[in-house]
């Protein structure tokens, strides 16, 4: 795909932003296990950080997803996971299926402060019983006159504890279970919502996770996205931007772990010499950055038949199986170069090892990248 100035200065202006404004803030936020997304957020809407594909309407910036995919990669040089991963949920994750299919006046109530980061969305999708297969969730949304009546609960909410409205995927009615689901802008102040509990987890600990209970939750019906009952479609709509993001960011992340690893390697001394002039370790380096490329290859892709309006099902679905699965690789095979000080909280290379875990269990499992992609090609089993 070709990349104008335009797109480089979009990404320079970024990361310069990301060096003053996050960087010398993430170990402070990795310990208290949380970043304060409202004065971060709003930054970056004065920015346009917030909108950069969005409508120009509602104070996006009107611009096509290759700029939203540079915005990606830039993000990758946020020093943890949890931060850009909060912000890929305000951009790429709670917010495409309002910015396509809402009602002006929807767009006007909760997208227009998302863009500006006066808002903090979150995305109400996984629940206990169903994280990777979302048709199965059991919250519901009854309806009551003009009114939807919500009970059930999330579970693992990025954002959870500091959102201000969810992008909520529910039940609304009893047909097929494709066709049966809505998608609902719900304020986190309304009565009846709870945040139980904000979740203690293996890694990503800049962002906070929480679990949410509804209790009798009313909303007016005005607030659903679109049509009622193609909330699923809609979400997987969604999900072609959130696996893209996952994508975009992983090819930058690991050519940064690369690289620092390389320079690691070259300064650590074994038995006399660096350890970086044993084959075994620059011939494994150099295929891994020979991984990493293939990925951008293939992620670029995708986002250039995005851009030209193609449905990215397949080709977002593989991008995102093969970066989370080259993440475990690459984040284990440099943390082991790194010996002891690869086991240390201080270097950076534990803490993509940690984050990046989560990558082939969020945003669809790898297994269920496997099973869309055999659909896609047509060689998925009929279920008995």
């Amino acid at each position: 795909m070709q990349l104008t100035d335009q797109h480089r200065e979009l990404k320079r202006s970024l990361i310069k932003f990301i060096e003053t404004e996050i960087n010398p803030y993430v170990d402070q936020w990795e310990e208290e296990k949380i970043f304060p997304a409202h004065e971060l957020f709003k930054k970056m809407g004065k920015q346009g950080f917030l909108g950069i594909g969005k409508p120009e309407q509602f104070g996006g910036l009107g611009l096509d997803y290759s700029y939203t995919a540079m915005f990606c990669e830039g993000l990758a040089h946020i020093n943890c996971g949890g931060v850009p991963m909060a912000i890929g949920v305000q951009t790429d994750m709670a917010t495409p299926a309002l910015a396509k299919f809402g009602s002006d006046e929807l767009r006007e109530e909760f997208l227009r402060p998302s863009i500006s980061g006066d808002y903090v969305a979150c995305l109400g999708v996984s629940e206990v019983g169903a994280g990777s297969d979302v048709a199965s969730l059991k919250t519901t949304a009854r309806s009551d006159g003009d009114d939807y009546i919500i009970n059930g609960g999330k579970m693992w909410t990025t954002n959870g504890s500091q959102a201000d409205w969810m992008c909520l995927l529910a039940n609304t009615g009893d047909g097929p279970v494709h066709r049966n689901k809505s998608l609902i802008c719900l304020p986190m102040k309304t009565k009846g919502v709870t945040v139980a509990r904000t979740l203690k987890k293996m890694g990503m600990h800049s962002s906070d996770t929480a679990q949410i209970f509804f209790e009798d939750v009313r909303v007016p019906k005005r607030n659903r996205i679109g049509q009622e009952g193609l909330g699923f479609q809609y979400q997987m709509i969604q999900f072609q931007e959130e696996r893209m993001y996952a994508a975009l960011s992983a090819s930058e992340g690991l050519e940064r772990t690369i690289n620092d690893c390389i320079a690691y390697t070259r300064e650590r001394k074994i038995f006399g010499r660096s350890v970086l002039d044993n084959q075994v370790v620059h011939f494994k380096l150099a295929e891994l950055m020979t991984e990493v490329e293939a990925l951008r290859a293939l992620t670029w892709k995708a986002v250039e038949r995005y851009v030209a309006g193609e449905d990215m099902t397949q080709l977002a679905s593989m991008a995102k199986l093969k970066a989370t699965r080259l993440s475990r690789t690459v984040n284990d095979a440099c943390l082991q170069y790194y010996g002891g000080m690869g086991f240390m909280d201080e270097t950076r290379v534990s803490r993509s090892y940690r984050d990046g875990r989560l990558g082939s269990i969020g945003g669809g499992a790898d297994e269920v990248m496997l099973q869309i992609i055999s659909k896609g090609m047509g060689i998925l089993p009929a279920r008995g």
